[in-house]
């Protein structure tokens, strides 16, 4: 979603804002003459680094974590998707993993979540329809074999049902307000009309990627007038009286959800996106909601939880605190503690999808980039291994430890390209707990 019309936010999607941290490092100089060589930091990560191709390390890496976030370094490569894919499978099979969360629309994890349970529906359509605008660079191949698998496991494993949700808030389906409106006349009839009326001007029609654009032409005191709304909804739902069977007070905690996500959107778009102080503001309130609806779902579902976004979002440090103050990872620390786990990802050279942000309209295209200089993490990284490999990095040996958290160029590419802050300086060891190179990646394959 298109922000504003400045130069400065004109090519900033919402789910784009976060240029993320991915991961970066200088490589220390080489010892000369005088005093002993220091260790070569690539000599030390491989002591504990593990091949890709094996996962089963990783469940003594992982623990009891309860919500497992699993970053990626470019917004569109096939390699970070598939290995979130990879991930999840196995934690479904060797940790009791159970649900898949994605930086994407609650609402559009509702119409997920029941075709891969139920089957109804045609998941190419729902990601046709529902990955637009800044989701778009989800509607691929990788994904769809994602929630295919999810689906075959579901109809083998009845017992062991895998779920998926999306903790975003970008848009709000119709079908989510359908869903408190429904609830609301079986249990509530004579507030029905009051939360229609509410609803009326949020209630979204038409194409997704048209009504976000729409969205952000309306003048703020409009935008916030329609935030108002939905938020009188949400309270007013809030103050029913508790229900006192069990499956009653469920459906009513997932009725008050419902219409918290709805009252999501319309908070976050009621943002000032015309300066730099509220662009900060909404993506400091992003990140905290998306923290807040995993957490959310893991306490209600109980499940365990692979969540899949951008470094800049499952780590704990922020790469631009003046326009990113605070990412959801931080929050979910804050939230569960060590129940939270999180994975960085990195990689060398190779190509990705983004918005050409030097072309007129900014078409989705293939990007290709060579690898960072040698003071830089990939680098280092790239003399691991020939091949992709993960490491726990809180148990790395001593120097590999000090090569980790020193601040070196890292590459984030976020929805957009190019940008100035596509290589930004971080630290691996104090943003991620784990991380995972790939030497080389490629564009994943967009539907």
């Amino acid at each position: 979603m298109n922000l504003s019309g400045t130069s400065v936010r004109r090519r900033l999607p919402l789910v784009g804002l976060l240029l993320v941290a991915c991961l970066g490092s200088l490589a220390p100089a080489a010892g000369a003459a005088g005093p002993p060589a220091a260790p070569d930091p690539a000599r030390e990560l491989a002591r504990t680094a593990q091949p890709f191709t094996d996962l089963r390390p990783l469940d003594r890496m992982i623990g009891s974590a309860k919500v497992v976030g699993v970053g990626e370094a470019t917004h569109s490569s096939a390699e970070f998707f598939t290995a979130k894919h990879r991930i999840f499978e196995h934690l479904v099979e060797r940790k009791g993993f159970t649900t898949f969360a994605l930086e994407a629309n609650w609402s559009t994890g509702l119409l997920v979540d029941e075709w891969v349970r139920t089957g109804r529906g045609d998941i190419r359509a729902i990601m046709r329809d529902e990955f637009q605008e800044s989701y778009r660079l989800w509607n691929t191949e990788e994904y769809l074999d994602l929630f295919r698998w999810m689906r075959r496991h579901n109809q083998l494993h009845p017992d062991h049902q895998v779920r998926f949700m999306g903790n975003d808030l970008g848009y709000a389906g119709a079908n989510l307000f359908d869903r408190v409106t429904s609830y609301v006349a079986r249990t509530h009839p004579a507030l029905l009309p009051r939360f229609q009326e509410l609803y009326r001007s949020s209630r979204p029609t038409g194409e997704v990627a048209a009504w976000m654009k729409g969205y952000m032409t309306k003048p703020r005191p409009e935008r916030q007038r329609m935030a108002a709304d939905v938020n009188a909804a949400l309270a007013l739902l809030e103050r029913q009286r508790p229900e006192k069977e069990p499956r009653a007070r469920e459906a009513a905690r997932w009725a008050v959800q419902h219409a918290r996500a709805i009252a999501q959107v319309g908070t976050e778009y009621a943002h000032d996106m015309e300066t730099e102080g509220g662009v900060a503001a909404a993506m400091l309130y992003r990140d905290r909601v998306m923290a807040e609806n995993t957490v959310w779902w893991q306490r209600q579902t109980g499940d365990r939880i692979v969540l899949s976004a951008h470094n800049g979002h499952v780590g704990y440090e922020t790469p631009k605190p003046d326009h990113y103050p605070r990412i959801q990872g931080a929050f979910l620390r804050d939230a569960l503690g060590r129940d939270y786990l999180s994975v960085g990802a990195s990689f060398g050279q190779g190509s990705f999808n983004a918005h050409d942000t030097e072309a007129p309209g900014e078409p989705l295209r293939p990007f290709t980039v060579g690898t960072l200089g040698p003071d830089s993490n990939a680098h280092t990284l790239d003399r691991v291994s020939p091949t992709a490999f993960y490491l726990d990095m809180r148990r790395a040996t001593p120097a590999a430890r000090d090569w980790l958290a020193t601040p070196r160029p890292t590459r984030g590419i976020g929805t957009a390209y190019p940008w100035s802050d596509a290589v930004h300086q971080a630290r691996l060891s104090t943003g991620y707990d784990l991380l995972i190179h790939f030497p080389r990646i490629t564009a994943a394959r967009i539907r």
